[in-house]
């Protein structure tokens, strides 16, 4: 009944549109409404056809686009105009007239028989605060005026003492008459400006700022410039915007302005027919400030305050107070008004126009509580809410989500926690598809999985085909609607980031569209992104994800890698447990009973296990484990450890979870050696065992010592007649062959030949 009731709604307003076109509404007056910068291709083909179809000129249409000056190009307009030839289903003065309403334009009240008007109201209007029942207040001129005090104070509020400030008093004339700005000074500061106003005697400001034309006026850019020119480039903080119009009285001007709350730093009489409103933008860099004023500007036409929409040049000109204008003045209304800050204002704005439902009673549900989702990963996520993966780059997060992915599939397990099975969606933004389904074979292959369910995984191959994150959500849910997926897995979020990720307002807009995908298809979102750059050491696990911290606080579940430093001796050490347990294998399988004669402290030791395996084992045999420990000890040389910490919003905080990344996976350590090294943040840490202990340190000569007797030690277990190895010495130590030769130095009671050691005196 609704959208039925719509239809009917948008085909009687455009009839009588159509009908209104009859009585000659004027569509020049109506474009002037309709900012081109903000349409789209199409949208501005459509507003040219509208004007050819409705009898109006190409220089009505080429004049309107012109408004757009990065897009405008001369002749553009004449070449599209030319091809407007009709059509069996015209596009009419009627859209012109929907998008001006859009714009903010206010149609007149229709005749009583009208069944409903465009401004009528089904809902709420978005961005809506005031409702025109406001009292217009007459505009008073000031009883007195100090030229010199009022640009002392507008100086003052705008900049800091060291801000380059732009000004213009000399204009030129076109060929019309009209007086138009020049380029102007920007080569002193605000603090030099003032200082030189302070020490005037009177109130002839042309001593510092020039003569200017009384007749004209003289202007000033409200941002602060780099002293190198006066474009956008040389904008060196966006701090502010100009909110101007010349469509409504200038009472309605000032009375809208302060009924919006509007952040206004300064309010200057321009000496005509607007005030101008030098509104906090704060933005970080031209990007936000683009999208901070083209929300202002909305938030003011769908209030009644008609913008100019040329005035959103950062380095825009605003008029100069303290100065005349063909008999009027130019003056400081005000200063500091509306809201303190755009965050305040913006926030504000948001919580009047929200469609958030209303609170409800606890007792109204607390004997018939909703039942929980069900869980994805045991103790970590539930089925409908988000998780992220955070780490830094060579950590394998890509891989992770692959694993992940393959093991909901599969009803498996990841990383220890048990996952539910079922149908999952693979979004692949970066790979080739070629690439992307061999890591899939290949992380089966590596987890010596069956694939018996690849069914449940459906891949959708975006690469070079990514759009923003608010455009891809709808199209993500109307492709997955009718799948049943528990999961959505994105990688990376990288290539649908839209803003500034510094920004915790653009990324909780980014966010939400996570919930939206949530919220439509009842399934989880689990994504990734990297760590900022840095040392995290110092940072929490939540802290350590790039950009704002809304990145972090926003998903139900984040899981952080860290990375652990492996040094010298746990590579040996993995090495000789990796050498005996390949031994051990191939002697278990081809000599019986070979339990009775392999002792604890044999299977300990590489050295030993090597011995046993070359006198038990024939050479084939011996070949294939050597062959195997080689590509073994690859790996290991290879591969990097990490550990993994949940911050969990449903489940209790679990252990950290310590794993080596051995390409393509991830293998959890059962080993327990990983456990004993601290993680960047734990040495860094104030109460950390490192710290505590840094005082207890052993002093040089006993360490000295414990390298002498370690050396003998593992001498006496490998000679063999009175000789030993380098490398068999390194392999029963655990530590590289240059510690080995190091220790052989320092002792001075061996003897060293290439690789072979012996005792000098025959005894230790």
């Amino acid at each position: 009944m609704v959208g039925m009731y719509l239809e009917i709604l948008i085909r009687h307003s455009i009839e009588r549109v159509n009908s209104d076109m009859n009585n000659k509404l004027n569509l020049v007056e109506l474009i002037k409404y309709i900012d081109p910068s903000r349409l789209d291709y199409q949208e501005w083909i459509n507003v040219g056809m509208a004007l050819k179809q409705e009898g109006y000129s190409e220089y009505d249409w080429d004049s309107w686009s012109s408004r757009d000056s990065s897009r405008y190009h001369s002749g553009e307009c004449h070449k599209k105009w030319a091809t407007f030839n009709g059509s069996s289903s015209p596009v009419t003065g009627g859209t012109i007239y929907q998008m001006a309403c859009d714009f903010g334009y206010k149609p007149p009240v229709g005749a009583p028989d009208e069944a409903m008007n465009w401004d009528d109201e089904i809902s709420n209007d978005p961005l809506k605060v005031i409702d025109g029942g406001f009292e217009i207040e007459e505009l008073k001129l000031p009883k007195e005026w100090h030229p010199k005090e009022q640009l002392i104070k507008y100086l003052s509020v705008l900049f800091e003492a060291d801000d380059n400030v732009g000004y213009v008093t000399d204009c030129w004339q076109t060929a019309d008459g009209k007086n138009l700005p020049t380029k102007g000074n920007y080569d002193r500061t605000a603090g030099q400006l003032i200082e030189e106003l302070s020490k005037l005697k009177d109130d002839d400001i042309g001593a510092v700022f020039g003569d200017y034309n009384k007749d004209v006026g003289a202007w000033i850019r409200f941002n602060p410039l780099d002293g190198k020119g006066v474009k956008n480039d040389n904008v060196t903080d966006y701090r502010y915007a100009l909110v101007e119009s010349d469509e409504i009285p200038i009472e309605t001007q000032n009375t809208i302005i302060r009924e919006l709350e509007l952040p206004v730093a300064c309010l200057v009489h321009t000496g005509n027919k607007s005030i101008h409103a030098i509104v906090k933008i704060n933005a970080t860099n031209y990007e936000e400030y683009s999208k901070r004023v083209n929300y202002l500007y909305k938030v003011c036409d769908k209030n009644g305050f008609i913008t100019d929409k040329q005035n959103k040049n950062p380095s825009r000109l605003s008029r100069m107070p303290g100065v005349e204008r063909k008999g009027k003045k130019q003056y400081l209304l005000d200063t500091n008004i509306g809201k303190e800050s755009w965050d305040e204002w913006y926030e504000w704005i948001e919580s009047i126009n929200d469609d958030l439902p209303e609170p409800e009673n606890l007792t109204e549900v607390f004997d018939n509580l909703p039942e929980l989702s069900p869980p994805l990963i045991d103790n970590v996520l539930r089925q409908g809410h988000k998780m992220l993966i955070a780490g830094p780059s060579k950590a394998g997060k890509s891989f992770a989500l692959i694993e992940l992915t393959i093991a909901i599939a599969e009803g498996k397990k990841w990383l220890g926690f048990n996952c539910t099975k079922g149908k999952v969606m693979y979004v692949n933004l970066e790979l080739d598809k070629a690439s992307c389904l061999h890591r899939f074979a290949d992380v089966y292959k590596k987890l010596n999985w069956q694939p018996n369910a690849i069914k449940n995984i459906d891949i959708w191959h975006l690469r070079g085909k990514a759009s923003p994150m608010d455009k891809l959500a709808p199209k993500l849910i109307r492709r997955a609607l009718k799948k049943n997926y528990i999961a959505v897995i994105i990688d990376p979020i990288y290539k649908v980031l839209t803003g500034d990720e510094n920004s915790a307002e653009q990324m909780s807009k980014f966010c939400n569209q996570f919930d939206k995908i949530c919220a439509e298809l009842g399934c989880a979102v689990i994504y990734c992104h990297h760590h900022s750059k840095g040392n995290q050491g110092t940072k929490k696990s939540m802290d350590r994800a790039s950009g704002s911290g809304v990145f972090a606080r926003d998903p139900d579940a984040m899981l952080d890698l860290i990375e652990l430093e492996i040094d010298d001796n746990l590579i040996k050490y993995q090495e000789n447990k990796a050498e005996c347990a390949i031994y051990y294998k191939y002697l278990k399988r081809f000599v019986s009973n070979i339990d009775e004669e392999v002792s604890q402290d044999d299977l300990e030791s590489s050295y030993n296990m090597r011995k046993i395996a070359e006198s038990k084992l024939n050479k084939n045999t011996l070949a294939l484990a050597r062959a195997e420990y080689q590509e073994e000890r690859k790996s290991i040389k290879t591969r990097s450890a990490w550990r993994i910490e949940g911050t969990l919003r449903e489940f209790p905080r679990f252990s950290p979870i310590n794993c080596w990344f051995n390409y393509p996976i991830h293998q959890i350590d059962d080993t327990g050696v990983l456990s004993d090294i601290d993680s960047s943040s734990q040495m860094n840490s104030k109460n950390s065992n490192y710290k505590k202990n840094f005082g207890n340190k052993k002093s040089a000569e006993e360490r000295k010592n414990e390298r002498k007797e370690s050396l003998e030690v593992a001498f006496s277990a490998v000679q063999e007649n009175g000789q030993a190895t380098i490398e068999d010495l390194a392999s029963y130590m655990g530590v590289t062959d240059k510690t080995v030769r190091n220790y052989l130095k320092e002792h001075n009671n061996f003897w060293v030949d290439n690789s072979n050691v012996g005792l000098k005196n025959n005894s230790i």
